[in-house]
């Protein structure tokens, strides 16, 4: 069982997850708890193989080749390995751990290839079980979930390198919008049917700035501790 709070920025590509999960980890460090911070897919880990065939083309040029329970596998062994074969100490040591993607991912990605409500449904228990209870991966105390719509995102995504290898190549989900479109549809309807504290990330037809999402993001989680 875990002692820490665990913290998941999650959001679609491009969302701002990297840069809020740095910004919350200098804020909650300040308040003399040692905190730690982890990212999915773990990119410096062997663990994340599979996930970088997957992202990479290998089982399939479009996501949609790709059948959901089979890619959720690729992330869950990458996630179950770097935090019980990798972190396991330095997280058991840790006041708060804050994730830059996490389990809530597969729901968002994964889920959204299904169209039927019903089999979408079952996959998301599916997800939740196999992760969370098979695997016994931690339950995190708060998800922010960043709403960033996709054409917001679009822009921000034009100059990002793959994260990957560093290129300009965007992996088989960045490179289909029609992909990111479902993804961002599939991810408001999944915050708000789990009740994840979603932050509006656009304002008057803006993108806020960093630091007033990063203000709100760190109310939220004040309310757990």
């Amino acid at each position: 069982m875990k002692n820490y709070k665990l913290v998941v920025i999650e959001g679609v590509d491009s969302s701002g997850k990297q840069t809020q999960t740095e910004k919350l980890f200098q804020k909650i460090s300040s308040m003399n708890l040692k905190t730690e911070k982890i990212v999915f897919p773990n990119y410096e880990s062997d663990t994340s193989s599979l996930v970088k065939m997957y992202l990479g083309g290998k089982f399939g040029t479009n996501a949609n080749d790709v059948n959901p329970y089979m890619a959720s596998a690729f992330f869950a062994v990458d996630r179950v390995g770097s935090i019980k074969c990798e972190w396991a100490d330095r997280l058991n040591s840790a006041d708060v751990v804050i994730a830059d993607r996490y389990v809530t991912s597969n729901m968002i990605h994964q889920a959204s290839k299904i169209e039927n409500a019903k089999d979408k449904d079952e996959f998301l228990d599916w997800v939740y079980d196999f992760e969370y209870g098979k695997l016994e991966l931690p339950k995190p105390d708060l998800i922010i979930f960043l709403d960033m719509p996709v054409k917001y995102a679009l822009e921000l995504m034009k100059n990002r390198p793959n994260k990957i290898d560093s290129s300009d190549v965007k992996d088989i989900h960045e490179s289909d919008a029609n992909y990111l479109n479902k993804s961002y549809e599939n991810a408001v309807s999944v915050a708000d049917k789990y009740g994840w504290h979603k932050i509006s990330c656009v304002k008057d037809g803006k993108i806020r700035t960093i630091d007033d999402i990063s203000e709100e993001i760190f109310e939220a989680f004040k309310t757990i501790m």
